[in-house]
């Protein structure tokens, strides 16, 4: 089996992320439903979104599911604002956000406001914005002989690696997510270090994973209660002491290390039953809208 690993290097449209995440998965789900010869490949998505305010299943706005009308002012937010329909969690912060905006590159005002996404992945509202990594997988679990647990796991488990590569001691609890002591210490109260939710229909996933490489979004985490769970703090690897590492390079060490578990723990050794990954190659959204 070959992954295909889309890369954007610079700020991008969660939008634009967002619309792609749901070609790659129809076409995933075309495959299963028709039997179609040659299924398409996996694909992990890695980019770092203009700031967003995303919530999931457990915290969709009262009167929809679906995106707020879109605006593309990006001068003002009043009159937008105050026409969003949001979960209880967003109210306190209403006047920061701004409805989803379509132009694929959007030019970000200086002022501090943050687009408001509902999605259908796990979860309760997160961040999302500079100085972070995100990774979406859109996969069969089948064809990797992954059960939705195993799925979190494995991304759970690829991110401790990636902390382990930057000397650094990443661990789950009984919250979602990845966690890290903020001073090393066992005893001290945990920070997570990166967000965990997931969508899952006929088996094929979506979504992924928010990994904070730099102190920029943490002010963003402060005006929420992220996941829902009060009292608890977010940090970044710059936060626990690792300096000079960049959202690609983290990127990079996330791809490899979730290749690195399929083949180990899935797809060798006694009792597997998924397909190994034989081949990583870089892909251009060009090239993934073409197919």
């Amino acid at each position: 089996m070959r992954l295909a690993h889309l890369h954007f290097p610079d700020i991008t449209s969660f939008t634009r992320v967002a619309n792609l995440q749901q070609t790659l998965t129809s076409r995933l789900l075309s495959h299963k439903k028709h039997l179609t010869p040659n299924p398409p490949d996996p694909t992990i998505i890695t980019f770092t979104p203009n700031p967003v305010y995303t919530t999931g299943r457990r915290d969709l706005p009262p009167s929809n599911t679906s995106h707020p009308t879109t605006n593309t002012n990006t001068t003002t937010n009043s009159s937008s604002s105050s026409k969003l329909s949001l979960p209880p969690s967003l109210e306190p912060i209403r006047s920061l956000l701004i409805p989803p905006r379509t132009n694929p590159n959007p030019i970000i005002p200086p002022t501090k406001v943050a687009e408001y996404h509902p999605t259908l992945r796990g979860g309760q509202t997160t961040y999302h914005g500079p100085g972070q990594m995100v990774a979406y997988t859109i996969l069969d679990l089948r064809r990797l002989g992954l059960t939705p647990r195993c799925h979190i796991r494995l991304l759970e488990n690829s991110v401790i690696e990636v902390l382990g590569r930057y000397g650094v001691r990443g661990m789950v609890t009984e919250d979602p997510g990845v966690w890290v002591n903020p001073d090393g210490k066992d005893g001290t109260v945990p920070r997570k270090i990166t967000a965990v939710g997931v969508h899952l229909r006929r088996h094929i996933s979506s979504y992924g994973i928010g990994f904070n490489v730099t102190e920029e979004p943490m002010w963003w985490f402060r005006q929420i209660v992220a996941c829902g769970l009060e009292g608890r703090e977010a940090t970044s690897l710059r936060g626990v002491g690792v300096e000079g590492v960049s959202v690609d390079e983290v990127a990079r060490q996330f791809v490899g290390a979730f290749v690195g578990r399929v083949n180990r723990d899935f797809a060798c050794g006694e009792g597997a039953r998924g397909e190994g990954i034989e081949e990583v190659y870089s892909v251009t959204e060009e090239d993934l809208l073409r197919e």
